[in-house]
């Protein structure tokens, strides 16, 4: 095992400014692949794709069958002190409505400097970034300064189902001392973002039910309406302070220690730009700066995903629906068990009078976080400043969701989160996209940490 030199460095960063052409086209080539696990599309093809990709990296590849989609598994076990473990996903959101779309949704074309394509940020792109950085680094050095080990699942855009089932059977083998997470954004000014966590979720759908049938809506006199039975429900989770009233629901949060408190005055910033592309005025309760902050990455949430009931075609037609559902997502922070959450909401529903209603759970998993003292987030930080010549945006959290607990708490792995979107990345929604530059200058971050990682664990031991 030898540590890049600066020359090593230097060579593999011309060797991509060098290759711009032949590297995004590879990545187009992935993402013109449909991959849709929800529909159960290209999944098999995808697969495969992602594999040839890793063994001509130098992996060695299993695919791992599961009880849904394969798991893709590579690790190169250079006899290096220290391992980096990869964690990614091959398959993407369903691209519809597709007349929102500007350029085919799996066509992968490039349009000022931008490719558009489902699943090119969300997670393509991070996933060839990585690969490619690999195959690069051990080219020009002859071998990488770490031990590589990579999961890339097919299931986290529907929940990753069965990841846990994956990583159970093989614990073992998926021992590293840091992992790196699949996503990452660099901010509108520029700065690169580095997250820590993810936050939980529960995600359910509460159901009322009344009569047996759709009736008149005159009967309304006498029959109850379960859709107003069903927004009195919900009227008790939430005041308009934005509390959560559910009792006991904040009893496992924790506050943000200081240095996390420190993160989050330098990410401020950047406010009133988001809210012009929202078309909103401000932030709920008016927040802003590090308060700001703290709501979005270290407060639970509840939000109402949807709601259904009787007639919402057009014109009119006059019903008591028999049924009213709706869908709700609770964003759990560290400390916060989803079941326990789930049993705190049952308990709520029951105490206000609403036991009768049905609550069906489609999904969730707790929240992971490594602290920012760890040294993968010290050199994840010190890399990001060196490629990009600026002070990242350093997140404890995501106010968003994954799997990350797996890694982070059952398997003990650090980990942190670096990545090819941008601020106008449309994860999920029409035009999904990234910036060009942005993805070549996070292949050399890619790089840059395999590097400074390896330096550091020399440094460690001889301490």
């Amino acid at each position: 095992m030898k540590v890049p030199d600066q020359n090593t460095l230097t060579e593999v960063f011309a060797t991509v400014d060098a290759s711009r052409e032949e590297l995004i086209g590879e990545l187009q080539q992935l993402c013109r692949q449909p991959s849709i696990a929800a529909q159960g599309i290209g999944m098999v093809e995808t697969a495969a794709m992602v594999k040839q990709m890793m063994e001509d990296a130098g992996l060695n590849v299993e695919l791992v069958e599961t009880g849904g989609f394969p798991v893709v598994y590579g690790e190169l076990d250079v006899g290096a002190p220290r391992t980096l473990l990869f964690y990614d996903h091959y398959d993407v959101q369903p691209p519809e409505p597709l007349d929102e779309w500007t350029y085919p949704p799996f066509g992968a074309e490039i349009r000022d400097g931008v490719l558009y394509a489902r699943g090119v940020s969300d997670n393509k792109g991070n996933f060839a970034a990585r690969i490619q950085a690999i195959r690069l680094l051990r080219q020009a050095a002859g071998d990488l300064p770490v031990n590589i080990k990579f999961i890339c699942e097919g299931e986290e855009e529907i929940g990753s189902e069965h990841l846990g089932e994956f990583i159970l059977a093989n614990e073992g083998r998926l021992k590293a001392d840091a992992a790196i997470w699949e996503s990452g954004y660099r901010r509108a000014n520029g700065q690169p973002g580095l997250y820590f966590g993810a936050k939980g979720i529960l995600y359910v759908e509460l159901r009322c039910k009344g009569a047996n049938r759709d009736l008149h809506s005159a009967s309304a006199a006498i029959i109850e309406n379960p859709a107003w039975r069903l927004v009195w429900a919900l009227n008790t989770f939430k005041g308009a302070d934005e509390r959560i009233l559910v009792e006991g629901f904040y009893d496992d949060v924790v506050a943000p220690t200081k240095t996390d408190l420190e993160w989050l005055a330098k990410m401020a910033g950047g406010e009133q730009e988001r809210l012009r592309s929202l078309g909103i005025k401000q932030y709920l309760l008016g927040l802003t700066g590090v308060e700001l902050g703290v709501k979005s990455l270290f407060q639970p949430t509840c939000t109402i995903c949807g709601l259904t009931a009787g007639y919402q075609g057009p014109g009119s037609k006059t019903v008591l629906p028999k049924q009213a559902s709706a869908k709700v997502d609770f964003r759990l922070v560290p400390k916060q068990r989803p079941e326990h959450i789930l049993q705190l909401v049952k308990d709520h529903l029951a105490k206000h009078g609403f036991g009768d209603i049905e609550v069906i759970v489609h999904s969730f998993e707790p929240a992971g976080r490594t602290s920012l003292d760890d040294p993968i987030a010290k050199v994840l930080i010190e890399t990001a400043r060196e490629v990009y010549g600026l002070e990242p945006s350093v997140a404890p959290t995501q106010a968003g969701s994954g799997p990350i607990h797996w890694l982070v708490d059952h398997l003990g792995i650090p980990t942190g989160s670096m990545g090819v979107g941008w601020d106008k990345a449309n994860n999920h929604a029409p035009d999904e996209s990234i910036c060009v530059d942005d993805y070549f200058l996070n292949l050399k971050h890619v790089i840059m940490l395999m590097a400074r990682y390896a330096e550091w664990q020399a440094e460690d031991q001889t301490d």
